[in-house]
C-alpha cells in the first residue's frame, strides 16, 4: 500500500491505534503506539520522535534522539489486539542528518540488496528460512548470587509418561517426533491456528509439522521472498506464533537448545540469485548447480566460521552446534545430504526451485543481519571465484576421526565465533553494508553481556561434576 492507501484501510477499518515496530541489534523486535488521529500522510515523511539510548547495541544517551518512519508496505491490522490496531514497520532514520541509522539492522538488509544490485551480478536475492521452535507448557528460571536453576514443562514431553494421575500418554519418543499423527503430536490444531493468523496477516505457508524431538517441536515453513521481505515476515512469524501459543496458555522458545539430549531448534535458510527473472543458480555442474552456484557455496564455506558469529550468535546455539550430534557442524557441502553444512535440495529438477540450503543458522538469529551477512559471503564467492571443494556425498557423522580431519568445522563457542568474525570481516563491509563500528559494537555486546556474563557464574552440573573434589 502506499501511505494514502494506508490512511484509507486504517478508516475503512475503523482502526483506533497506531502500532511501529523495529528491531534491535541482537534482534527482539520493539515498538510504541499511538492514537491513530497522530498518523497523517506527512508522519511518512517527519516519522515519530523516540529515544534509542535504552535500545540493545544503539546510541549512547547524548546521540538518543531518533525518527522512526512508517514504511505503508508492511501495514497490517494486528490479529492479537482488543482494539482495532494498524501496524507497520519502520525505518530508523537521524534525525539531524535524515540518513538512516547504520544501527538499524532492516537498513543493513536494504543496503545487501542495493550492493547486490549495484555489483551487476544479479538483481534479486531470494531466501526462504525454516524456524522451529519448542512449545511449553511452563517455563521458569532464575540466575543468583547462590543459585542458579530452570525447569521446563511440556505436556507433550516423554518426561511425563510416568506421571501417575491425567495421563493419557502418547508423547513423542526422544528424536522421534518427526512426524507421528496426532495423539502423538500434541499441536496439529495450536499449528493450524498459526498458520490461519499468518495467512490472514499476509504470510505464505507452505507445509506445517511436528519436529524431531519431544516436548513440543515444531515447525512451519514459508515461501521464499526477497531479502529484506523475507526477514521481515520471520520477525511476523516470530510473533504470531508466540501471541497464539499465548492465548492457548502456551509458551513458545526460539532458543537453539532448551532441552538436554533431544534436537535443538535450527533456521535452515535457502537461498538463490536471480537476474531479469531468470534463476541464476541452474545449470550442468554438481547437483544441476551453476558455476556461480558453487561459488556462492564456495563463499558461504570459506566465511562460515566468521559467519557463525551473526548465524548462530548466543553462546545456546553452541549447545546444538556440537561435533557427532544432530547439528551440521562440518564445513562440507552435498546434495540432499543433511548432515553437510550446505545442501543442494534436489525436490524438483526445475531451473527455478535450484537454491543451496545453509543449516548451521538457528532462530535465535537477527534474520536482517544473517540474511545480509550470508549473501554477502555468497557474493564474495562469486566475486574472488572461490572453489568450494570436493562434495561430500558420504554421511559425515559416520566418517572416521582420520577423515574429519581434513573437513573444517563451525567453531565450538560463540566466543570463537567472534574471534573468527574479528579476524574475518572484510567481505561484510563491501558497499558499506556492514560498518567496523557497526561490527564492533556488535561484538563489544555479545561479548560482555552473553559471553562473560554466562562465563562469570557456575553451571548447575559444575556441582555435580566437583562438589565432593
Amino acid at each position: 500500500m502506499t501511505s494514502k492507501e494506508v490512511l484509507e484501510y486504517a478508516k475503512k477499518n475503523d482502526v483506533r491505534q497506531l502500532d511501529l515496530r523495529f528491531t534491535d541489534l541482537p534482534g527482539l523486535q520493539q515498538h510504541l503506539s499511538y492514537p491513530i488521529t497522530q498518523l497523517d500522510e506527512d508522519s511518512f515523511e517527519e516519522g515519530f520522535g523516540i529515544d534509542g539510548s535504552s535500545i540493545r547495541g544503539w546510541a549512547a544517551i547524548n546521540e538518543s534522539d531518533m525518527l522512526l518512519i512508517p514504511d505503508p508496505e508492511t501495514a497490517i491490522i494486528d490479529p492479537f489486539t482488543e482494539v482495532r490496531t494498524l501496524v507497520m514497520l519502520a525505518d530508523v532514520i537521524d534525525p539531524i542528518t535524515r540518513q538512516h541509522y547504520d544501527r538499524d539492522p532492516r537498513w543493513i538488509a536494504k543496503k545487501a540488496e542495493m550492493y547486490l544490485q549495484n555489483s551487476g551480478l544479479a538483481d534479486i536475492a531470494y531466501f526462504g528460512a525454516e524456524p522451529e521452535f519448542f512449545i511449553f507448557d511452563n517455563i521458569s528460571f532464575d540466575q543468583n548470587q547462590h543459585s542458579g536453576y530452570y525447569y521446563i514443562d511440556a505436556e507433550e514431553g516423554r518426561w511425563n509418561s510416568g506421571r501417575k494421575r491425567d495421563n493419557l500418554g502418547y508423547r513423542p519418543r526422544y528424536k522421534e517426533g518427526y512426524f507421528p499423527v496426532p495423539p502423538t503430536d500434541h499441536y496439529q490444531d495450536l499449528r493450524a491456528e498459526m498458520v490461519e493468523t499468518m495467512i490472514r496477516c499476509g504470510l505464505k505457508i507452505e507445509c506445517h509439522h511436528h519436529e524431531v524431538a519431544t516436548g513440543g517441536q515444531c515447525e512451519i515453513d514459508q515461501k521464499f521472498d526477497t531479502l529484506v521481505k523475507s526477514a521481515d515476515n520471520v520477525m511476523l512469524y516470530k510473533y504470531i506464533i508466540r501471541n497464539v501459543a499465548y492465548q492457548y496458555g502456551k509458551t513458545v522458545t526460539f532458543m537453539p537448545k532448551p532441552i538436554f539430549g533431544d534436537n535443538g531448534s535450527g533456521m535452515h535458510v535457502h537461498q538463490s540469485l536471480w537476474k531479469n527473472g531468470a534463476p541464476l543458480f541452474a545449470g550442468d555442474g554438481y547437483a544441476g548447480l551453476s558455476q556461480m552456484a558453487l561459488w556462492y557455496l564456495g563463499g558461504l564455506l570459506h566465511h562460515a566460521r566468521a559467519l557463525s558469529a551473526i548465524i548462530a550468535p548466543t553462546t545456546n546455539s553452541y549447545k546444538r552446534l556440537v561435533p557427532g550430534y544432530e547439528a551440521p557442524v562440518n564445513l562440507a557441502y552435498s546434495r540432499r545430504n543433511r548432515s553437510a553444512a550446505c545442501r543442494i535440495p534436489m525436490y524438483s529438477a526445475s531451473p527455478k526451485s535450484k537454491r543451496v540450503e545453509f543449516r548451521p543458522p538457528d532462530p535465535s538469529a537477527n534474520p536482517y543481519l544473517a540474511f545480509a551477512a550470508q549473501m554477502m559471503a555468497g557474493l564474495d564467492g562469486i566475486i574472488n571465484k572461490i572453489e568450494p571443494g570436493e562434495p561430500l556425498d558420504k554421511d559425515i557423522y559416520d566418517l572416521s576421526p582420520e577423515d574429519l580431519k581434513s573437513v573444517p568445522s563451525m567453531p565450538g563457542s560463540l566466543g570463537e565465533a567472534l574471534n573468527c568474525l574479528e579476524d574475518d570481516h572484510d567481505f561484510l563491509l563491501k558497499g558499506d553494508v556492514f560498518t567496523d563500528e557497526l561490527l564492533e559494537t556488535f561484538i563489544l555486546y555479545k561479548q560482555k553481556a552473553e559471553v562473560d556474563a554466562v562465563r562469570l557464574r557456575p553451571h548447575p552440573y559444575e556441582f555435580a561434576l566437583y562438589y565432593d573434589i
